[in-house]
């Protein structure tokens, strides 16, 4: 394959791999099994059970294997034809979907920051009408 079309499948991938992180990882739908894996994380007593169970509270963490479970089924490799291409391409795709779940968190706080700016200016109005 060539490099550009590699480039491209590495953007491109990367945006479901962020897509998927960023959901388990922040995501209201999966609070309780995200705090459950919190609190499973913390109160274990066997350091194995709590690296894993914090595995899936850390995006940067849930992040590599994501990946690991995209280069399975697509097969991608960058750079290399052999298990190298495998490797640089665990690591470029980590990278760059955490790179995109930064952006998105980024985006989503500013989000937040105008809904609230906007429902003070409405509470500012609405006091102005009633006084």
């Amino acid at each position: 394959m060539p490099i550009a079309q590699q480039v491209v499948w590495l953007l491109l991938l990367a945006l479901p791999i962020a897509s998927i992180v960023w959901t388990v990882t922040h995501e209201d739908i999966f609070r309780e099994p995200r705090d459950f894996c919190a609190r499973r994380g913390k109160d274990s007593r066997s350091l194995l059970c709590r690296k894993f169970f914090y595995l899936f509270t850390c995006e940067y963490c849930f992040s590599h294997w994501v990946t690991a479970a995209f280069l399975v089924i697509t097969r991608y490799k960058l750079l290399y034809d052999d298990w190298r291409g495998y490797l640089i391409s665990l690591f470029a795709l980590v990278y760059v979907s955490n790179f995109y779940t930064g952006l998105l968190g980024h985006v989503k706080l500013e989000v937040k920051k105008d809904r609230a700016e906007i429902k003070a200016i409405e509470a500012e109005v609405e006091a102005k009408k009633t006084a």
